[in-house]
């Protein structure tokens, strides 16, 4: 990947949205529109205090910064972090606020559980190499904190999971600069989606205009051969 300007960053949370449905991930991000329900809602409650930067604390050898703004001109992204933690380390890094040196460990927080696809782990992931890029050094772990379990899931950041995490984003580096939303690709998960009223994934399964015309055209064809 080649480093991309700060107007073609896109967003980090897109990630998510990208794995889960890419025309979620088009109409949110490349048309700016969104609608809410129950899910959605829940998960802005959680997030808002994830995100809250007043709560930021140090406990003895771990410090603890919320709400923390990254970028990567490699992965042309930027976003924050719910959480990131700082853990005291001979071998770490130095921060600027902060004495001695420190290992940072970031955490993400969701409302559900751990899925089956890979969206949770892969925007962790983007933004451990977000965080590498900035403070020039190696993550090799981090966390995601679901809150319908009440538990931690540890995601080790695998030269695979970060080969995805790229081609990820290089895919929808490709579709930004066209300004193309991709086609919807109706399935189950159409009806947990906030988005579905908007999208309409059930039109994709209509005939095209041009199917409508063609068999009209053919219909009269064969009326006036009788």
């Amino acid at each position: 990947m080649s480093n991309y300007p700060e107007d073609a960053f896109l967003q980090l949370s897109g990630i998510q949205h990208f794995i889960f449905c890419p025309r979620q991930w088009g109409l949110i991000h490349l048309e700016q529109q969104w609608a809410e329900n129950v899910r959605t809602t829940e998960g802005k409650i959680l997030h808002e205090r994830a995100h809250d930067g007043s709560l930021s604390e140090k406990r003895g050898d771990l410090l603890i910064l919320r709400d923390l703004r990254v970028h990567s001109h490699r992965l042309g992204v930027s976003g924050a972090c719910d959480v990131v933690e700082f853990y005291a380390c001979r071998d770490g890094i130095s921060l600027a606020r902060w004495e001695g040196r420190w290992r940072p460990f970031p955490v993400e927080y969701k409302r559900g559980r751990p899925k089956k696809h890979q969206a949770d782990v892969l925007q962790l992931c983007a933004q451990a190499i977000c965080l590498e890029e900035m403070l020039c050094c190696t993550i090799e772990a981090g966390a995601i904190y679901y809150a319908e379990i009440k538990r931690r899931q540890e995601v080790y950041f695998s030269p695979e999971l970060r080969k995805t995490v790229e081609e990820t984003l290089s895919q929808m580096q490709d579709y930004a600069a066209r300004g193309h939303t991709p086609r919807a690709k109706p399935s189950r998960s159409c009806n947990a989606c906030s988005m579905i009223n908007i999208c309409l994934p059930k039109l994709r399964r209509c005939p095209s205009a041009q199917s409508y015309l063609c068999s009209a055209v053919e219909e009269v064809r064969i009326c006036e051969n009788f």
